[in-house]
């Protein structure tokens, strides 16, 4: 066997012709180039007797020191082999082809929804000036009493704002009920309150769905001061602690000759409206901004609501 590197290699054992070299022996030559010292115990490479020590061999006329090894074909660039590497994908790499992950538990087809969850406490732009509500995703819960114009309210100012805003009317909820449905006029029982606090909970999941999707809301309820935990409570539970309450309390002369405009179920005796606005007094020293819209149209009652959201949102009332 001929090597590139120097002289062939004696064979195992060092049997053949010329070994051992006669006379005393000669110390170990110099390794050839290309080859590792020889190791401890292994036999020297042999040198033929008459030529002296560390003297090139010979080589016969005409052929080169080294002759020349088979030329090895270049191998032209190809697409790396299909499937994945021994040991399977690598763990952060693209799947493997033909196969896609799994979906997740929220998305469908392409689209990911966005998480939905308590809204939270909106802050104030970085700016000096003052929150601009008409441009801010906001959650608001207008309270009232009967007649005292929330849902026409809240309806003029989610039309006129800047920014995506849906009106979530509790009542419109309310009369999803159709049969079965339990009309407080009739009585107020254990049907109607469960059919209230049902209402209020898809109010509640609703709220949470627009906000999660950047859209605002605005929630009407009548809301009782002395049954907190019906009333803020539910909604900061339903909604969470973002939402902006706001409470539009008009005269009782005012709130009388409104509700005496209105059709159906939610046209209510003068005897229990005249109830309600009084519990609905309570709101007063709660901390709660208050508007008195006895005076005003529902254009000049929005601005009004637009400027109460915009010290609310620099200061959240605590509730």
């Amino acid at each position: 066997m001929q090597h590139a590197g120097g002289a062939p290699l004696p064979p195992n054992g060092g049997s053949g012709p010329g070994w051992p070299p006669p006379g005393p022996p000669e110390p170990p030559a110099a390794a050839p180039r290309g080859f590792p010292p020889t190791a401890r115990g292994a036999h020297p490479p042999s040198t033929p007797p008459g030529r002296p020590p560390g003297t090139p061999p010979a080589h016969p006329p005409g052929t080169p020191p080294h002759p020349p090894g088979p030329a090895r074909p270049a191998v032209p660039p190809g697409p790396p082999p299909a499937g994945p590497p021994p040991g399977g994908p690598s763990p952060g790499g693209p799947p493997p082809s033909g196969h896609l992950p799994p979906p997740g538990p929220d998305a469908t087809g392409h689209v990911r929804l966005p998480p939905g969850g308590p809204v939270a406490v909106p802050s104030p732009p970085p700016a000096p000036s003052a929150a601009d509500p008409t441009a801010t995703t906001l959650a608001v819960l207008l309270i009232g009493p009967a007649g005292a114009g929330k849902t026409s309210v809240a309806q003029y100012w989610a039309e006129h704002r800047r920014v995506p805003t849906a009106h979530i009317s509790l009542d419109d909820v309310r009369e999803w009920v159709r049969s079965g449905f339990a009309d407080p006029q009739a009585g107020w029982n254990d049907h109607s309150e469960a059919q209230y606090r049902l209402a209020r909970r898809t109010c509640g999941f609703a709220a949470r769905n627009f906000l999660a999707n950047g859209i605002s809301c605005i929630l009407d309820d009548a809301v009782f001061p002395d049954r907190p935990v019906v009333g803020l409570g539910g909604w900061k539970r339903h909604v969470g602690p973002g939402l902006l309450p706001v409470v539009l309390l008009p005269g009782l002369e005012i709130v009388l000759e409104r509700n005496g405009k209105r059709r159906g179920n939610r046209r209510l005796t003068d005897e229990e409206v005249a109830r309600i606005h009084g519990r609905m007094a309570g709101w007063y020293g709660s901390g709660l901004p208050i508007i008195d819209n006895s005076q005003l149209d529902v254009p000049a009652t929005a601005r009004v609501l637009d400027e109460v959201l915009t010290r609310s949102v620099t200061s959240p009332p605590a509730w």
